[in-house]
């Protein structure tokens, strides 16, 4: 085969390969744009939470496009990568920063209770399966003030007890809307106001209560969070489960931590919707890059779904954010800084 053949295969294969990404690019694109109101179809959810790896597809492809001289596609797919990169660009933007006065406090030895920051921590324990121990340990040795779990179960309550976990946060509220799983939160200090359910959600009940800052002159109330899962089946109850949150924009005396298992990715409209212009995404509010937290039980796919999130109210800054993979659960443990204006 001359090389002049073996050259115009090779344009050839390129040139059709850049077409077909560029296509699927703009098929998640588009559907990445449609409001929340748009009819949920199936594996419309799945399709836009991969959002941000599109970046990295449509590089591939504007490289194949150049190499063929495939000069429209090239053109197509540098606007795509410009909006998606322009969508994600906020995540690194640098964020607002903690006060000197908070990273000096969480660099102590012991957290000061009665301050106006803390650690907190969020964590799928995917149906009581995940290790408890490590659990334990990772709130140790974080410094957690907060933790909220999703997906527990009595026995792993139980286990969680037996583990240590009360020497560290002794206060706790948990609720199940089956009898089966659940949710809850543990503090450090005592509760304001525990509540097994402070949404009304269809997904489950999400168990509140109030934690004071500044030496108890300000409260911040608590919420640990898990909506449906988009699957075949669910999808309209995804959406609705996320649209039941909005519920807590009536109260405006009441300042909100929300921290859990979303479902979602702010690329999904009706999570942009719930946020709207009182809350804020903890990771995009501190501009230090996604944090993806699902699927962490699957060797052959990487972590590359940020589902969990911290939101935080009004007055509320975020920074420091981490994952941590924890055996046993399906998601990873996100990490936040928080700092109460």
């Amino acid at each position: 085969m001359s090389k002049f053949r073996q050259s115009f295969l090779v344009r050839l294969v390129f040139g059709w390969w850049a077409r077909i990404l560029a296509i699927a690019s703009l098929l998640v694109l588009g559907a990445r744009m449609l409001p929340a109101w748009f009819p949920v179809l199936p594996y419309l959810p799945d399709l836009v939470a991969i959002t941000p790896w599109f970046i990295l597809v449509d590089l591939l492809a504007l490289v194949l496009a150049l190499t063929a001289s495939k000069w429209m596609t090239a053109l197509i797919l540098i606007g795509a990568l410009a909006l998606n990169v322009s969508w994600q660009y906020p995540f690194y933007g640098g964020g607002q920063g903690l006060s000197d006065k908070t990273l000096t406090n969480m660099s102590l030895g012991h957290p000061d209770r009665t301050d106006g920051s803390a650690r907190v921590m969020t964590l799928n324990v995917y149906k009581g399966q995940a290790d408890v121990r490590t659990i334990v340990q990772t709130v140790k040795e974080n410094r957690v003030e907060v933790l909220a779990l999703q997906e527990v179960t009595d026995d792993f309550v139980q286990r969680l007890e037996d583990a240590g976990i009360d020497e560290y946060l002794p206060y706790k509220k948990v609720s199940s809307a089956d009898g089966k799983y659940g949710n809850g939160i543990w503090t450090a200090t005592p509760m304001g106001s525990p509540a097994r359910d402070d949404v009304n959600s269809r997904a489950s009940m999400m168990p509140a209560g109030s934690v004071g800052f500044k030496h108890g002159s300000t409260s911040i109330r608590f919420i640990s969070v898990h909506t449906t899962s988009p699957t075949p089946g669910t999808w309209s109850s995804w959406r609705d489960s996320i649209d039941d949150m909005n519920s807590l924009k009536r109260h405006t005396h009441t300042r909100y931590v929300l921290m859990g298992d979303f479902n979602s990715t702010y690329d999904h409209a009706v999570f942009r919707d719930f946020l709207g212009d009182r809350f804020q995404d903890a990771a995009r509010l501190a501009g230090h890059g996604m944090t993806m937290t699902w699927p962490t039980d699957r060797a052959w796919v990487p972590r590359g779904v940020a589902i969990d999130h911290v939101v935080v109210d009004q007055g509320i800054r975020a920074g420091q954010l981490q994952t941590m993979v924890i055996p046993g659960s399906d998601h990873a443990a996100l990490l936040s800084t928080l700092e109460v204006d």
